[in-house]
């Protein structure tokens, strides 16, 4: 049986582990803490654990989003399992005690269960399977120095922003009017994800007894250490950074060293036992043990072939999602960290990020920040002080690590010819038109995508919307069905002629309504979707066997999904951009803004039903035309 949970990941239900969130030292969950008036509190008190829904109203719900997926006859049939599963004394009710006995216990329940099975338990390669990234527009140097400049600001951006997380007086996030938890930020930095046979674990240094004081710098495919701080503990100036990555990059010149960072781009089982032969070796241990331990990864990369300009954008997201391939930036990664800053010789800017340490809007909100620093910073020449040489970090490299570095390059190189990518600024409207029409700006997009869909393949599919759950303590991402009743309806009538325009627009504000309704379930904890996933775990925790509501076909028609989407908004330009979790899959990332918006939109060649650039051209259309009947 498949279940499709959160962002990414195909589940297969049937082996559950405990889940392996850590600190740099023990076997433990980070520390939860509350954000109040630009503080943060110790616990967090102030925010609500997150709920365990009813039985009745998942099981309510469930029914409706089948409605547009099934036949009557499977229905009936369908509703028929949901009774038994409802049965008082029975299988259902005995697993929904458990799950309110375990959420009693936790801060959130939902994202132990999250964070576990669509990342940790994902045997996928995280490149883009799992990491997200950001793309900018190209910066103005095209030469080393620049580069170097560049790099420098960056890094002195993000070390601000640590200190803004160290000292808690980020500002707090709010959604509806109502604080989130910000406990991803203190996750953000130092933080690595870690390899392991069957299962990954995550672990964060930057609340320990001895933080981290420097960064990875990444150039040439070799990993350096750089000391970021004075011996009195103020971060370096900008000139200061550019004396040391001048060091390194002048010292650093092509070697024959062997690219240990492409191991990362493995599927998480070969990586895994490649990582447990490496730290057999005692250098090679602290070597990977400094990488983890560092505030964060920031990538010096080669300058990539050049394109026309109308093709930088799309050629810019491919590099930072996966860095061009195996003889260009691929190996010039560690794409287990949590944060890598990539900064191209060719003016290239942008990031990425381990989902499985944060979520996309929490790394957008860092990669605002940097974007709007690096306009402010100047290189101001700093007195001379003796400043501690970047020590570069050497691996002992066998004769089966090797040949495993050969398999990698030839993995990332199939993944890189694979994907596709597709971009669509569209500038004829943006939230202020909608406004004034009195139409709701994210449902309304969400249907000009099922709209786009349905004329692309002829047939409505499961989808959902990514939202975001920090209303509750430790929240993390959940699933808003997009594809609804409504939304089918209104999107029949809008391809036929025959519709008054009248009637498309009632349609059309019909199935906004379903859709926020939707939304304001989800954000409020009333997941269908998650209460599911709990409830299936709490199953195969208890050796019980798993009910026939979740192997029926009907659960699958609702859960394995075609189109995922997620709307993250950039204060500075930046693209979000996210991979397919699976073949079948279209990822589509959208920003919205006053006038205008952007979608990213992604596919694997090797699934040729799916085309990235005929999906981008429909929703365009649709986009238009439905401006038309308003």
């Amino acid at each position: 049986m498949i279940l499709r949970f959160c962002t990414r990941t195909v589940v297969k239900m049937g082996m559950v582990k405990p889940c392996a969130l850590v600190s740099s030292c023990h076997l433990m969950k980070p520390v939860s803490r509350t954000w109040v008036n630009g503080r943060c509190l110790t616990y967090q008190q102030a925010l609500p654990t997150q709920p365990v829904p009813t039985l009745q109203h998942t099981c309510e719900r469930y029914l409706i989003l089948l409605e547009p997926f099934v036949e009557v006859d499977e229905l009936k049939r369908t509703k028929q399992l949901v009774q038994e599963f409802l049965k008082p004394g029975g299988v259902g009710e005995k697993l929904q005690k458990g799950l309110e006995k375990k959420a009693l216990n936790t801060d959130n329940w939902l994202a132990d269960y999250m964070v576990q099975t669509d990342y940790l338990d994902n045997r996928l390669p995280v490149v883009a399977y799992s990491n997200i990234s950001g793309s900018f527009p190209r910066m103005d140097f095209r030469d080393k120095q620049g580069q170097i400049r560049c790099a420098a600001k960056v890094i002195r951006a993000i070390l601000d922003f640590k200190t803004m997380i160290d000292n808690e007086t980020i500002p707090v996030d709010y959604l509806r009017g109502k604080p989130l938890c910000m406990n991803q930020y203190s996750q953000l930095l130092s933080s690595c994800r870690i390899p392991g046979l069957e299962m990954d674990s995550v672990v964060f240094h930057g609340k320990t007894s001895y933080p981290s004081r420097y960064i990875t710098l990444a150039y040439n495919s070799q990993f350096f250490m750089v000391d970021v701080y004075n011996s009195d503990g103020t971060p370096l100036t900008v000139h200061q950074l550019c004396v040391q990555l001048e060091r390194i990059c002048s010292s650093s010149l092509e070697t024959s060293t062997e690219p240990v960072g492409i191991l990362t781009s493995l599927n998480r089982d070969s990586w895994s036992k490649c990582y447990d032969r490496l730290i057999q070796d005692k250098p090679n241990k602290e070597a990977l043990s400094a990488i983890q331990r560092s505030i964060c990864v920031v990538c010096l990369d080669k300058a990539m072939p050049q394109v026309p300009d109308d093709m930088y954008s799309r050629g810019n997201v491919l590099q930072m999602m996966h860095g061009g391939g195996s003889q260009w930036n691929s190996a010039n990664r560690w794409f287990d960290k949590s944060v890598q800053f990539i900064i191209g010789e060719d003016g290239a800017f942008g990031n990425n990020v381990s989902h499985s340490c944060a979520d996309g809007t929490i790394g957008m909100t860092l990669t605002d920040y940097v974007s709007a620093s690096i306009k402010k910073l100047e290189i101001i020449e700093s007195p001379t002080v003796p400043l501690p040489t970047p020590q570069k970090l050497h691996f002992n490299i066998t004769a089966d690590i090797k040949k495993a570095i050969e398999e990698a390059k030839q993995s990332i190189d199939k993944i890189v010819q694979d994907l596709d990518f597709s971009i669509l600024s569209f500038s004829h409207y943006g939230k202020n038109f909608l406004k004034a029409n009195k139409m709701s700006p994210d449902p309304f997009i969400q249907m000009a995508i099922q709209l786009a869909y349905y004329r692309v393949h002829r047939q409505h599919c499961a989808s959902y919307e990514a939202a975001s759950m920090r209303l509750f303590r430790q929240g993390r991402v959940g699933e808003i069905p997009s594809t609804s009743s409504a939304s089918v309806a209104f999107v029949m009538a809008f391809n036929d002629p025959n519709k008054k325009n009248t009637e498309k627009v009632d349609l059309l504000r019909k199935a906004i309504e379903v859709h926020k309704w939707n939304t304001s379930m989800e954000i409020s904890g009333q997941t269908v979707f998650g209460h599911f996933l709990g409830l299936q775990h709490q199953a195969t925790e208890k050796n019980i066997p798993m009910p026939d509501i979740f192997t029926d076909a009907s659960f699958d028609r609702v859960f394995d999904y075609r189109l995922a989407t997620s709307q993250v908004q950039s204060k500075s330009g930046c693209l979000p951009c996210a991979c397919p979790y699976q073949r079948k899959t279209y990822d589509i990332c959208y920003t919205l803004l006053k006038d205008d918006m952007a979608f990213v939109l992604s596919a694997f060649k090797t699934n040729t039903e799916n085309n990235s650039e005929e999906l981008k051209k429909a929703v365009e259309d649709a986009l238009l035309d439905m401006r038309t009947i308003l």
